[in-house]
């Protein structure tokens, strides 16, 4: 059932639903959150698209919010569908004039109560989602830095590190999901020490950038980002005392591992769009404190041979010896990989090999990503 409603009120609205809920002989609501996207008109087709088919996982009220000629007089057009795309309900907002620089008033009777609220930028991010109106609303907040609006990714996921709060994360940190599900199997298994890494990905990408960041935070060692060309991130290479390990993915769908002295192997790492991965952040709704970590550790003094217009820089790990240190001309905080490790080791970290074959099976499977949660990875790692 679709409802258009024309210079309209929030309460006009509510009322709508309602009667329209009521027709379909669903009185009851059942949803678990409300997800609030903030678009454009250009990018509202595809954003709603994403958003009802994350609500088949997640039932959920979406309100999308397009705000149009803040010169007009004040308007409110609503575009109301129920029982169409799938459990939940989906409200489109156009605000016309003054009333789209008060979107948060005109949402707020339309939350659903007692319930979680995500607010989703899938177009150019914020300056400062906790305190955007939107933002402000919702216990979750969800930018994509890479979405190609406004700031490069680099500098857009830079001014994200500077404005974080507890509840904000980043699609650039999502699709790193099966990279880091791979990564932890791979270190899952007995391997030489590993003595520094290296991930090359195209240019101002964002997720290329966090990724380098996790790893030397987790690894203790020294990590290098350069550029290739694509798509994405396209390979992780590790040296060990014994050879080299190294992931490579470069037709954006299956990954080679490769280990000296072993035969290559062939892994699922396709990569995902915005309904899987809006999927993925729906599922968990507390702060991700790794994330934090690995974003404040990106923008930390433990980054080096910084060439921004090349997009290469080198992040030392925390474990880093003395020798290292001075080779790369910089100083860290030395600790010992038994100490950062234990530190790191969380209350329900598997046992061992059952990330390496819960990540093998979803893999071969074409699923590209397992619930392996953060706190399991860097306990294998």
């Amino acid at each position: 059932m679709t409802i258009d409603l024309t210079d309209t009120s929030a309460t006009a609205i509510y009322e709508a639903l309602t009667e329209a809920r009521r027709r379909l002989g669903g009185a009851a609501l059942g949803m678990v959150l409300t997800l609030i996207v903030e678009t454009s008109e250009a990018a509202q087709y595809d954003a709603m698209r994403a958003a009802n088919q994350a609500a088949r996982e997640h039932p959920c009220r979406v309100l999308g919010v397009i705000t149009r000629r803040p010169n007009a007089e004040s308007r409110l057009d609503a575009e109301i569908r129920v029982g169409e795309t799938g459990p939940g309900e989906t409200i489109l907002l156009r605000m016309y004039g003054p009333v789209g620089q008060h979107a948060d008033s005109v949402l707020a009777p339309l939350l659903v109560p007692d319930v979680p609220v995500v607010t989703w930028w899938p177009g150019q991010v914020p300056e400062m989602p906790s305190q955007s109106p939107l933002g402000a609303l919702a216990q979750r907040r969800v930018t994509d830095s890479a979405s190609g609006e406004g700031e490069p990714g680099s500098l857009a996921l830079a001014g994200l590190a500077e404005a974080y709060k507890p509840g904000d994360t980043d699609f650039s940190w999502t699709r790193l999901t099966p990279w880091r599900t791979l990564l932890a199997a791979t270190f899952d298994v007995p391997h030489p020490p590993i003595t520094r890494g290296e991930v090359l990905a195209e240019l101002d990408n964002p997720s290329g950038d966090i990724l380098a960041a996790w790893l030397s935070l987790r690894l203790g060692v020294p990590v290098r980002r350069a550029v290739s060309g694509g798509p994405g991130i396209t390979d992780v290479r590790f040296e060990t005392e014994n050879g080299q390990i190294e992931i490579s993915r470069h037709d954006g769908r299956t990954a080679t591992l490769s280990k000296t002295g072993e035969p290559d192997r062939r892994v699922a790492l396709h990569r995902r769009d915005q309904p899987e991965l809006l999927a993925e952040e729906l599922r968990r709704l507390d702060p991700d404190d790794v994330y934090a970590e690995s974003l404040a550790w990106l923008f930390s003094d433990a980054r080096i041979n910084d060439d921004r217009e090349a997009d290469t820089f080198t992040l030392i790990g925390v474990a880093t010896s003395a020798p290292v240190q001075a080779a790369y001309g910089a100083t860290a905080e030395a600790r010992t990989a038994d100490g950062r490790l234990a530190d790191s080791v969380q209350k329900n970290a598997p046992e061992p090999g059952l990330v390496d074959s819960a990540a093998t099976e979803a893999m071969n499977a074409g699923e590209g990503e397992t619930g392996v949660e953060s706190e399991q990875e860097i306990a294998d790692l």
